[in-house]
Order: C-alpha cells, then structure tokens, then sequence
C-alpha cells in the first residue's frame, strides 16, 4: 500500500512540474520571444563551456596519471611472453592517449573558435578528397601495424614447442572450483569423460579407468608450476563457459564444455621471489594496513581480526559463471624444480585415489 502511494505522489508530482513549465512557455509566448532560438550570448557561453570542460579533461587526466599511473599490472609480469604482452598494452595505451588527447582539443576549440555569431555563415564543401584521404590512410596504417604485431604476439605465445618436453597439466572448471591434474611419471594425461565421473569412488573428473596413462594422474587442488620449465594447459569445463584466467603470467583461456582448449606459457619468478619485489613488498603493506584499520570495530566487538594478507599467484575464472563466480579461483605455486619434484612424490597417484 505505501509504494502504491508513493507512486500516486510522484505522478501528481511529474503533473504538476509539466503545467508549471507549460504555464512558463506561455508566458514567455505572451513577450514574443522564441527560446527556442540561440543568442549570440548563449553561443559565447557554450563556447566557453566547452574549452572549460577541455581544461577539465586535461586536469582530472593528469591528476589520475599522477595518483594512479604506475600501471602495475604492466611491471609484474611472472611468464616469458608477459614482457611482449606488455609492451603491445604499453602501444596500445600510447597510441590511444595520444589520438584521444588531440581529438578532445580538437573538437572543444573548433566549439569554440567557429561558434554561432549572428550574420557569420559557415563554409561548406560537400567533400575533400585529401582530408578524407589523411583520415583514412593514417588510422589504417596504426591499426594494421597494431594488428600485425598483435597477431605475430599471439602465434609466438600459442605455438608450443613439443620438442622443449613441456609439463601437460589439465586444468579442469566446474561451478565453482578448479582441479589441476597431472599426467604423472610419463607426463601424459589418460583418457577421461565427464559422462565417466563416479563421486562413489572418488573419479570427480571422469577418467577412464581403463586408460593405462590414466593410472598414475594425480588430481590437486593447488597448482605447483617449475620456474623456467615450458608448460602446456590443457582446460576442460564440466558444466558452463569458465575462463581459466592467470593474470601475472599474461594467460587466458575459455574453457569450453564438450572440448578441450589450451594455452602454454614459462614462468619465470618464483612465488618466493615476486613476493620479494618492491612494487609487490609496496602492495602487501598497503592492503594490511587497510584490513589493520578495518580489524579494529572487529576487536572492538571481541571479534577476530582480519588474516593479514600474503601475496599468491592466483587462477580466477573470468567469465560470469553463476552466483559463486567471485570465488572461483585457485592457488598457483611457482618454485625451483626441486621443489616441485618434492611435492609431486607427495601427491596420490589416481589409481591409489579410487575407492572400491
């Protein structure tokens, strides 16, 4: 009943502003002047409206550049191919700053310098073969080059080398966690299905049991990558579209159910090491300050206060997956091959995993 009111109340409201502004027009008709048509004075004034707003453009540009222009996604990068990635991001950001800068100050002063004045005609020419020319040929050229060298950065990330004996891990999406499965002592993952899952004995991916190289998989929940050992992700969805994102080792890749895509990278920093950065050491410290300042109406209550925060590398899906999407992510552990080759012999084989 009262939303009903409520919105009784507001049309009557909406009704009356539209008299009053009909009985303002009115009266503005009784003086026989036309609003409808722009003054000298009003051209003068959007005029100088519009180079204002340049100013503010350039301004609140400037302010964002100093304040938040580190770009730290663009200094971090944990793969072999990151550098690549983020020199093309690097142009791209250019290119477009640069285009966006001079085309704002273009349209605001052209606002400005040819605004209406009363008697003053505006020249007109239907066309201009060399400006249409400068426009077309100059854009096409950044684009393609842009392209080019977009395209060669793709082919170079995708094309994995079989012959630098790269680790096959299979990562495996479902609404809403991720499994990473290894192919064990031959490095080869064994056959599986999703029509093969069996939660009674424990084959929550579907291997086919009958597959010789399935026999020693091993399922994680935790992904552990050797620094500077080639690996080739094979990715495999149980239920919707999922995105196997890894952003500090410039990875993406849609995991699609009914087939199976990948995407091979070389990490090259250590989770210990990139922990040891200044720019990482700098973010650690920011973020446990804030969770410190936000502990504090916790304790007041005789609540625990918030974990303090400790950087890892990390596998997201970034696709809109359902309502738990958020907190779609897994752990990734980049470490000498040491010490990989220590926690692989810990982990059960699939074979020993089975429940009979």
């Amino acid at each position: 009943m009262t939303a009903l009111l409520t919105i009784i109340v507001l049309v009557f409201i909406l009704i009356a502003i539209w008299q009053m502004v009909k009985i303002f027009d009115l009266a503005l008709a009784t003086k026989n002047e036309n609003t409808q048509v722009a003054t000298d004075k009003d051209n003068t004034l959007n005029g100088y409206l519009m180079m204002g707003f340049l100013a503010f453009i350039y301004v609140i540009t400037i302010v964002c550049c100093v304040l938040w222009g580190d770009l730290p996604l663009l200094s971090n990068s944990a793969s072999a191919h990151g550098p690549t990635i983020d020199n093309l991001m690097i142009i791209s950001l250019v290119i477009i700053f640069f285009v966006q800068t001079l085309t704002q100050f273009l349209l605001h002063y052209f606002a400005f310098k040819y605004k209406g004045e009363k008697g003053k005609k505006a020249l007109f020419f239907a066309d201009n073969n060399k400006l249409e020319a400068i426009w077309t040929i100059i854009p096409v050229i950044v684009l393609a080059g842009l392209i080019i060298y977009g395209l060669n950065t793709w082919i170079n990330i995708m094309g994995v080398d079989e012959s630098d004996d790269p680790l096959v891990v299979e990562l495996y999406a479902q609404q809403f966690n991720w499994k990473a499965r290894y192919g064990g002592a031959d490095n080869t993952l064994g056959k599986s299905n999703v029509r093969l899952i069996d939660i009674d004995r424990a084959n929550i991916l579907g291997l086919d049991e009958s597959d010789p190289n399935a026999q020693d998989d091993i399922i994680t929940t935790e992904l552990h990558l050797p620094v500077g050992r080639p690996v080739l992700f094979k990715m495999r969805s149980q239920d919707v579209l999922h995105s196997a994102y890894m952003p500090h080792f410039r990875a993406q890749m849609n995991c699609v159910p009914g087939m199976i895509t990948q995407f091979g990278f070389t990490p090259t920093v250590t989770t210990v090491d990139m922990r040891e950065t200044p720019e990482m050491v700098e973010k650690v410290k920011r973020i446990n300050d804030i969770r410190v300042e936000n502990s504090k109406p916790l304790l007041a209550k005789g609540e625990e206060a918030l974990e303090p925060y400790t950087f890892d590398y990390l596998l997201i899906c970034n696709k809109i997956c359902g309502k738990s999407h958020y907190n779609m992510q897994m752990k990734i552990v980049v470490e000498t091959q040491e010490e990989y080759d220590a926690w692989i012999k810990e982990q059960k084989a699939f074979k020993n995993s089975l429940i009979n």
